[in-house]
């Protein structure tokens, strides 16, 4: 059927040779990943976003010139020949793309000045982590040799999931789990922070806890040593174009596909009859159906939402009713200020510093969680970020939700003036560290909790979900045995970062396992291919750029060249 006689969206009646169509809530990662194969594979997808930008978390915005990237500090899957890199080639996410790949993750700097950097190569780190704690040699040599036998691994579970396997990709799974088994047990079975704990050095200690920037508390030793293996691999990296162009590209790849995103299109509920999923009705009142339906979003908001709490699982239960209220087991929210200003720092700065603070600092970071600070030089790692002479530094910490979405919702006015008193408190600290760095800053931008939650609608302003390993086996096993789908609702799949274990491959993933599960149950065969993409990644490809609201302050009179802009 041409597209001048297609049916419209709105109408229910259809002829029978019709393609099927899926209509995805989210244009998201997850989202924009089940568009883009359910097109592949022969249907008609049409995605449904609230915001005005593909993403999600995964975005960036504009002010002044400035250019805030969001998300990535690093993304699994930029070296070819594993099925990590053959998802993100498949969605177009890296054609044309430049990679930087790091050498080191992260340097961990304490009160009084001593440090430790976090190299990712195995021989590097253990001669760095020696040098720090010569009386803890013994462990630190069994870690590393950890981390060596995982570089020498290939293990990448992100195309298929479990029960959609052929009995010959189960035994290929399982010739490579099973030499790794001890292994996976061993570093499985012990939590970072009592591994951290055992060792003599308190700083060392503390260092190994924010390895990756902050600390996640209650990580086992696993995807620590599998991020740095991956990263000494070139497997770990930061693409071209940072996070809303991986986002953009993957657009692009959709709309080559044939797709279709509609934005600043709010849905507000999941259409049922009969116990089947037919349709999606918009903030506006619109009504548009199809043949199945996919909530990419936010798990949370769909089920009790979109689909009034009528339809769930005792797992979906079990992680909203138990694991999510408990603060250990959902990833925090994030704070973060960025700070533009003339010149850069000294060449020989690393792009990332988590330092250790003064009961005095932690004092005026508002919500903390945790008595640290991270500092990233984010121009460094993603050209374009600046204008021509500047640079951009990126700041964050964990920060609990309450304190900003409370305030946001009852005193607007003293949300604003808190933002004011963190954004001082950043120049302040940033001059300490960079001597006159103030003088040259233009542009002072915070994004709190709350700003997460308006933008992406994640629950409580989560960045990537949950965190704990009991939240973990419930997301396996929403995928493996519930299928990503709810029992009594046909028709209906969930995809993202709530239902894949957060990050973005985790939530591309769950979008290709989604789009499996559905034409499995429309009858329709799952078809998957790279994308032919060549043509360079270049700015223009960002597209249109938010800035947010119009308003700005000058917050010292005595510098008026400085703004701090309110999200």
């Amino acid at each position: 059927m041409s597209p001048s006689t297609r049916v419209p969206w709105d109408r229910r009646t259809r002829t029978s040779g019709d393609r099927p169509r899926v209509i995805v809530i989210g244009a998201g990662m997850a989202g924009m990943a089940v568009g883009c194969y359910g097109q592949m594979s022969g249907l008609e997808t049409r995605i449904f976003e609230s915001h005005v930008l593909p993403g999600g978390c995964c975005t960036a915005w504009a002010r002044e010139g400035y250019l805030f990237d969001y998300c990535i500090d690093w993304l699994n899957g930029t070296a070819p020949g594993n099925e990590a890199n053959q998802v993100w080639r498949e969605l177009g996410a890296l054609d044309g793309k430049a990679i930087t790949r790091f050498d080191e993750i992260n340097r961990v700097v304490a009160e009084d000045g001593r440090s430790v950097t976090f190299h990712t190569d195995p021989d590097r780190l253990q001669a760095e982590l020696e040098a720090c704690s010569p009386a803890d040699a013994a462990k630190i040599r069994r870690f590393c040799a950890d981390l060596r036998r995982f570089v020498r691994l290939e293990i990448h579970p992100f195309l298929t999931p479990t029960p959609l396997m052929s009995w010959r990709e189960k035994l290929r799974m399982l010739g490579k789990v099973l030499p790794a088994l001890g292994l996976f047990r061993r570093t499985g079975g012990t939590q970072m922070a009592d591994f951290a704990d055992s060792l003599s050095d308190p700083f060392l200690a503390a260092a190994l806890r924010n390895m990756f920037y902050q600390d996640p508390r209650t990580f086992a030793l696993i995807p620590f040593h599998y991020t740095m293996a991956e990263a000494h691999k070139g497997n770990v990296g930061m693409p071209q174009g940072g996070s809303l162009g991986l986002a953009r590209s993957v657009e692009e790849r959709y709309l080559g596909l044939g797709g279709r995103i509609d934005f600043r299109a709010k849905v507000t509920r999941v259409l049922v009859e009969d116990g089947r999923a037919v349709g999606v009705e918009l903030r506006n009142g619109e009504r548009h159906y199809a043949d199945h339906v996919v909530a990419a979003g936010d798990v949370h908001t769909t089920v009790t939402k979109l689909l009034g709490g009528e339809y769930t699982n005792p797992r979906l239960d079990t992680l909203f009713t138990e694991v999510a209220p408990d603060p250990e087991q959902l990833y925090p929210a994030v704070v973060s200020v960025f700070v533009g200003f003339r010149g850069d720092v000294a060449a020989d700065e690393p792009v990332s510093t988590t330092y250790l603070l003064p009961e005095e600092d932690v004092a005026r970071l508002p919500g903390v969680l945790q008595k640290s600070l991270v500092v990233h030089l984010r121009s460094r790692l993603i050209a374009g970020l600046a204008p021509e002479g500047r640079s951009l530094i990126h700041c964050t910490y964990f920060s609990d939700y309450d304190t900003w979405k409370a305030l946001r919702s009852t005193d607007r006015r003293a949300y604003w003036d808190l933002k004011r008193q963190l954004a001082a408190f950043i120049r302040e600290f940033l001059e300490r560290r960079f001597p006159g760095i103030d003088e040259r800053v233009e542009v002072v931008q915070v994004a709190t909790p709350a700003t997460t939650e308006r933008y992406t609608g994640n629950h409580r302003g989560s960045i990537l979900g949950w965190k704990s390993p009991k939240a973990d086996d419930l997301v396996d096993d929403l995928i493996a045995k519930d299928r990503l789908a709810l029992p009594g609702l046909a028709g209906f799949h969930l995809a993202g970062q709530w239902v894949g274990s957060g990050g973005l491959l985790r939530a591309a993933a769950s979008g290709r396992f989604a789009a499996q599960y559905l034409c499995r149950e429309l009858g329709v065969p799952f078809h998957a291919e790279e994308s032919r993409g060549a043509e360079p990644w270049q700015a223009g490809k960002l597209g249109d750029l938010p800035q947010l609201d119009n308003w700005t302050e000058r917050p010292r009179a005595a510098r008026p060249t400085a703004r701090t802009s309110r999200t």
